[in-house]
């Protein structure tokens, strides 16, 4: 049986399998927190050019939660040595930023979480790099539209398989792979918390959505095939096939009457092109 806790939006919480339900200071606190990270991925835009390093790239990312009054929560966690994720073409999810220079026609997952005053903004992006297919480019669009359908979904009285089953069915109709090693989480306090969110699921499944959850919905969306495999290096996970791969990412809450959403862009730079 699923267990709910109320908490209030100032103390410490833990990771105990509960399904946190936040009052209205967890929601200031996420929208400080989402407005932030929103802010930082609207700032990297002009980055995404041909030659442009991954490491300059989490280099701003750096700069920008530092001069925010943030930390990144990336940064030491188990181990990571770097303040954002950036996961190019056939990269599922965590690419490890380098010394890798991006290039005419990819296309670039940005993942960042700025801790601001206790809390987590987690939110990612996708950008195209000069002159992209119009394959990836379609990718990109219909991985977006996962996103905000899977949010739609997202209402009180709902059940968390509601959404995965709706993302799913909508990738679907254009034969794309929804990856199922991956998945959105709880967020608050913690980085990752319960509950799992599942991006292919079966409707009127999983817990009740009730008004105070938060988590993330994050869906990652396959060219080909939706098997992954991750590398030697424990955290850049790739596609088996080596098709190209999407990813959106926004940290919601549930409302008493819908859902808000803490990452939305204050300047519409919602899904590229960004001009």
């Amino acid at each position: 049986m699923t267990e709910y806790q109320a908490i209030d939006g100032r103390e410490t919480v833990i990771r105990d399998g509960t399904i946190k339900l936040h009052d209205e200071a967890g929601f200031d606190g996420m929208r400080r927190a989402g407005r932030l990270a929103a802010s930082i991925l609207d700032a990297i835009a002009p980055l995404m050019q041909p030659g442009v390093t991954t490491a300059e790239i989490d280099d701003k990312v750096r700069e920008m939660m530092l001069a925010g009054g943030a930390v990144p929560a990336t940064l030491g966690y188990r181990g990571y040595t770097h303040s954002c994720c950036i996961s190019i073409n056939h990269v599922v999810c965590h690419g490890i930023p380098g010394e890798k220079a991006l290039k005419d026609g990819d296309i670039v997952n940005v993942d960042v979480t700025p801790l601001l005053d206790g809390w987590h903004g987690d939110t990612s992006r996708m950008y195209l790099v000069g002159d992209v297919a119009l394959k990836a480019r379609r990718l990109v669009e219909v991985t977006h539209e996962c996103l905000m359908i899977g949010i739609e979904k997202a209402q009180p009285g709902a059940r968390l398989g509601d959404i995965g089953a709706a993302i799913e069915a909508h990738a679907h109709q254009f034969r794309y792979g929804v990856v199922r090693e991956f998945c959105g989480h709880g967020v608050g306090r913690l980085f990752h918390d319960a509950p799992e969110v599942v991006h292919a699921a079966t409707a009127g499944t999983g817990p009740e959505l009730r008004p105070g959850m938060f988590f993330t919905i994050e869906p990652m969306i396959n060219l080909g095939r939706p098997w992954v495999k991750l590398l030697k290096d424990g955290w850049t996970a790739v596609t088996r096939d080596k098709s190209l791969s999407a990813q959106f990412e926004h940290s919601i809450g549930i409302t008493e009457t819908g859902n808000e959403i803490f990452t939305l862009s204050e300047k519409g730079l919602h899904k590229p092109p960004y001009d």
